[in-house]
């Protein structure tokens, strides 16, 4: 047997073997797993001698371990298990040169793993001697100094068994939990001390040997957090522990055995206790004076500037500091304690704050990391002590100022870094991230003591600018980075108040602080300054802050010329940058910047040439790096568009006449219309460069609109700007006349069709109702033949917010041209679906087309649903929205339809003529009076015949989801809204019908689907008297308990034959 299963392994894992035979060896195996006999046969075949393969011996040791790990094996068999590799593992690590030598590492970690389950079936009763049995592999005959593969190999127990039963990083079930915690108190009781005394042996008697050594240390560091720390502080291993964290090796040499006794005695110090006793094994260990040593070591003090330097013993010594300190704020942090710990406690975080600083402060970002959790564990610490005491004690408030200087100085670009370098990307983008962390900490001490905050930031700032106006231009563009960098953040602090002033003065004093520093950045020149960050810097604080500018219009003139210049730049990083920053800064003071809009057309016209690139060809395999991302074809147009808005909102001033406004359109979309002409025809002929250069074009003229406009048609915000003037609007017109026969020439051309749709949004709020007679024209080109559902939906969501803000208007346009438009819908919503994507956008589509309907409902347009031009559709339209509505694949769309049925209801279903009862019924076991609802006179509706199509359409709709077996109200949350939209639908019925709803139901509709007389009166009954309320909560219960089970299987006949009808229909609408 052993021999099949060694063969079976041999060819599942040969890559030269045939497929079906290896399929054939899992098969095999697989089945062999689930034999209780397998663990037995692998067993011989991993101890058996001379060695087979590893490949073999290591399926074969796996084998074992899940046998015993899924608890197929008895007590009779899992001590033989442990005796047959108890005599393996004496036979080849018990220090007598076993045959063949000990197993590779990978074999080893199984054996230990296997030998872990073992222990945790095993420990408890039946071999209560496995540490013993181990620990005698360590002094084993074989040589006079020790058996170093038996000491290895009892490391590597010791170290399975703690990440079996104590690591608490590892979710296990209860039972598992519960199975480790008897197992560790076992091991207090029997062995620990045993253990721990061989760890004493090890680092004596194997010193000069650092494999086991550093193997012992991490055991050490791990058994630590669970065991009685009083055995692991005891001045022996104490003593042996400080010689490995003090020994010196080779200079410059990372030493691991160093780094893990560091990393030992922070498991140490970080083992869990209450406070009082924190602190007194934190000064027991003189960590004080272990890291004083340590510090100043030639690794981490002299070798500190030097590429020596010792980057892995700064990180170890970082996180043992960060651990100390933390645990000092937390018994500080502790009300509980005594006072004579608590003076303990301030005295050890004053002398630790020093090294905390100085591995914060470190150069490498990694070993800076290690410090920053603590420090926010200070600052948090503080804040609560001013928040409960009102200050800060003394002793605590003399630390802010050098943790924030710290923090400041942390914040710069160090001596070896350069900006916008392309190989530096990566360096670039994770100093950006620690700005971000380091933000928090600067946050949190202004919240502790604002004032300091304040001083040193106004300080920095104002000694780098004066600085500046002295050095210009020797500076280092580092320290002027720093200042902006700080400036920027500052506005946290200033601006919380909700701005940067108030009544045209600051709200309070870090604002005028932040104006103050306003003042001095730009009478200082130092957008002079030729370094692109800084310029980039400048241009964001300008923009950031353009409310300063509001108040000082004064220095408006000489900003404004520097980011006509900064648009110009050679730095590709800052030109794309500074364009959409020069939109943000002229749209924000649009209202302050005077007639100076020919002045930058002129200066910026080169910038305004469109000059349109097919992006580059890529394999297949090659991706786009962010950098090139950004720096793209794409991008840069992108970022282009904004000059063209900022051309847009600079010329479309108050300040300006509206014949200059005319004349400063004109002079941008003139060319504009010449490119177009010039480039339609090869775009006609397929030219893709041309198309593009079209579409870029299209969204010029669109982004351009959008600049000279805010006005949004419909709009009720108090502050929503005016209309532009009339002339404003006649020469855009222009532009979306050039836009539509570009459109109508190229339809066919996606990118053209996007960029048309982009610019009809845009258009809308520059020409207002004069775009309404262009909207057949619109719809013809936007929803042709090849528009995909998406463009569809994005088009009805377009056309919702024009039927909205023109809903005075635009009737007898939208009455022209529904039926052509629901037309191409229609087409749409029939398309056959390939692939997830095209569901998702179908889906889209009819919600679209759905809330189509319910704005021009919303918006008492319904009449031109049933115009004389449009009744022919509306069979159609209603069989649609029914269709969507017992859809039980998309609920959203289901409620969303019913939704529309309701809101036709109350729309042609006349007035109500049942008055809502006076009294709220709301238990169902109630007899309740029908008089509660009072009957008026009948009225016709307000389209002849709607109640019967209410009647006899919409009603059984709302029965047919409701008998789908697959809708659970109980249990999802969509289906219980598509209940209650039924519910309303069928309450609104009733208002509009009376009588005549109800003797339909108890005389035709529930005998035909077979509703027993009891359940059909009693829904009827709560139907007439209960509030719309109560007979929501009524129907979600009753509907599915009772009434709905004999209703199931005719009703989905029903719904299957309505569904063939309907898809039948939605053929038709295709052709």
């Amino acid at each position: 047997m052993d021999e099949q299963v060694e063969k079976a392994v041999q060819i599942a894992w040969s890559p030269t073997s045939d497929q079906d035979l290896k399929a054939q060896a899992f098969d095999f195996l697989n089945q062999l797993r689930s034999d209780p006999s397998g663990g037995q046969v692998c067993l011989t075949l991993f101890t058996a001698f001379p060695k087979r393969e590893e490949i073999v011996r290591h399926f074969a040791l796996d084998m074992v371990g899940n046998s015993i790990q899924n608890e197929q094996l008895d007590a009779q068999s899992l001590g033989y298990v442990k005796n047959s590799l108890m005599e393996y593992i004496r036979r080849t690590y018990g220090g007598f040169g076993g045959e063949g030598g000990v197993d590779s590492a990978n074999i080893q970690n199984k054996l230990t793993q296997t030998i872990t389950y073992l222990f945790a079936s095993l420990y408890a009763t039946g071999w209560e001697e496995f540490f013993g049995d181990f620990l005698g592999l360590v002094s084993a005959a074989g040589s006079s100094g020790g058996n170093v593969a038996g000491a290895a190999l009892y490391l590597r127990v010791l170290s399975s068994v703690h990440d079996e039963i104590a690591d608490v990083l590892v979710p296990r079930p209860q039972t598992q939990q519960k199975r480790n915690m008897q197992l560790k108190d076992l091991v207090r009781e029997r062995d620990v001390r045993r253990v721990v005394s061989s760890w004493q042996e090890i680092l004596s008697q194997w010193r000069e040997n650092d494999a086991v050594v550093e193997m012992c240390l991490k055991v050490i560091g791990r058994w630590a957090s669970w065991i009685d720390i009083s055995l692991v502080v005891n001045n022996v291993l104490l003593n042996l522990l400080f010689q490995l964290v003090g020994r010196t090796g080779v200079r410059g040499a990372t030493d691991k055995v160093r780094d893990a006794a560091i990393d030992t005695l922070t498991e140490i110090a970080g083992k869990k206790m209450k406070p009082p006793d924190k602190i007194e094994l934190i000064l027991f260990l003189n960590l004080g004076n272990v890291i004083a040593q340590l510090v100043t070591s030639p690794a981490l003090h002299e070798l500190r500037s030097t590429s020596s330097y010792d980057t892995d013993l700064a990180e170890a010594v970082g996180k043992l500091v960060n651990n100390v300190v933390a645990d000092t704020v937390k018994a500080l942090d502790t009300e509980s304690i005594d006072e004579g710990t608590r003076q303990r406690a301030d005295e050890l975080l004053r002398v630790f704050l020093p090294y905390l600083l100085r591995f914060f402060s470190d150069e490498y970002d990694e070993i800076c990391s290690t410090a920053i959790p603590s420090l926010t564990d200070i600052l948090t610490f503080f804040r609560k002590e001013v928040k409960s005491k009102g200050s800060l004690a003394q002793r605590y408030a003399a630390m802010l100022s050098p943790i924030l200087n710290a923090v400041i100085i942390k914040m710069k670009y160090d001596e070896t870094s350069s900006w916008g370098n392309e190989d530096e990307k990566t360096d670039e983008a994770e100093f950006q991230e620690l700005r971000k962390r380091l933000q928090q900490l600067q946050q949190a001490i202004a919240a502790v003591d604002e004032p300091l905050y304040m001083d040193v930031v106004g300080n920095i700032v104002a000694n780098t600018f004066s600085g500046f106006n002295q050095q210009n231009p020797h500076m280092d563009w580092r320290d002027i980075d720093l200042a902006l960098h700080e400036m920027f953040l500052f506005g946290e602090l200033a601006v919380k108040a909700g701005g940067l002033y108030s009544k045209g003065q600051p709200t309070g004093p870090a604002a005028a602080t932040l104006v103050g520093m306003m003042h001095k950045m730009v009478d200082s020149g130092i957008a002079s300054f030729s370094h692109p960050a800084i310029q980039l810097q400048y241009m964001e604080i300008c923009v950031r802050y353009a409310s300063f500018f509001e108040s000082q219009p004064q220095h408006i003139p000489q900003v404004l010329e520097t980011f006509v210049r900064f648009v110009h730049h050679n730095h590709i990083r800052v030109k794309a940058r500074s364009w959409y920053l020069f939109h943000r800064f002229v749209k924000h003071l649009r209202a302050q910047l005077g007639n100076v809009a020919q002045t930058v057309i002129e200066t910026i016209s080169d910038l305004l040439l469109i000059r349109a690139e097919l992006p580059k060809e890529r394999a297949d395999d090659e991706d786009m790096s962010s950098d090139e991302s950004d720096h793209s074809e794409e991008s840069i147009f992108n970022s282009q568009l904004y000059l063209f808005e900022a051309v847009g909102c600079i010329s479309s001033t108050s300040s300006i006449l509206v014949e200059k406004q005319v004349l400063y359109g004109r002079l941008v979309m003139n060319p504009l219309f010449v490119d177009m002409e010039k480039h339609i025809n090869l775009a006609k002929g397929g030219d893709e460069r041309a198309q593009l250069q079209i579409h870029h074009d299209i969204m010029a003229l669109g982004t351009l609109a959008r600049g000279f406009s805010d006005w949004s048609p419909g709009g009720t915000s108090p502050n929503q700007a005016p209309p532009p003037p009339e002339a404003v609007s006649e020469e855009f017109k222009r532009g979306a006349e050039a836009t539509l026969v570009a459109l109508e020439s190229l339809r066919s051309s996606q990118n053209v069709r996007l960029a048309a749709r982009s610019a009809f949004s845009r258009f809308v709020g520059v020409l207002g109702a004069r775009i309404l007679p262009q909207l057949p024209r619109w719809i013809d080109g936007l929803l042709s033949q090849s528009s995909t559902k998406d463009e569809m939906a994005t088009f009805l969501r377009m056309l919702d917010q024009v039927v909205y803000g023109f809903k005075t208007e635009i009737y007898n346009i939208l009455d022209s041209l529904l039926t052509p438009l629901l037309q191409r819908v229609f087409a749409g919503l029939a398309e056959e679906t390939s692939g997830t994507d095209d569901e998702i956008q179908l889906a889209e589509l009819q919600r679209e087309y759905l809330n189509f309907l319910l704005v021009i409902l919303n918006n008492d347009l319904g009449s031109v649903l049933v115009s004389e031009v449009n009744q022919n559709g509306f069979a159609s339209l209603i069989t649609i929205v029914e269709h969507f509505a017992q859809d039980i694949s998309d609920l959203q769309t289901s409620k969303l339809a019913f939704g529309v049925l309701h809101k036709m209801s109350t729309t042609w279903g006349g007035p109500d003529i049942i008055t809502p009862p006076t009294t709220q019924q709301t238990s169902t076991n109630i007899k309740v009076n029908s008089n509660n609802a009072t009957a008026l006179v009948p009225t016709p509706p307000s389209l002849p015949g709607f109640d019967r199509y209410m009647i006899e359409r919409f009603s059984p709709v709302g029965w047919r989801i409701l008998s789908n077996p697959s809708l659970n109200p109980k249990e999802d949350a969509q289906a219980r809204t598509v209940v209650w939209e039924v519910a309303s639908l069928q309450k609104t019925i009733y208002a509009k019908t009376g009588a005549a709803f109800i003797e339909h139901l108890r005389g035709v509709y529930f005998p035909n689907v077979n509703i027993p007389q009891g359940p059909a009166e009693e829904y009827l009954q709560a139907l007439q008297t209960l509030d719309s309320k109560a007979f929501r909560q009524f129907f979600q219960v009753s509907i599915f308990s009772s009434l709905l089970i004999p209703l199931t299987d005719i009703l989905w006949v029903g719904y299957a034959l309505t569904d063939v009808l309907e898809q039948g229909f939605v053929q038709r609408t295709r052709g």
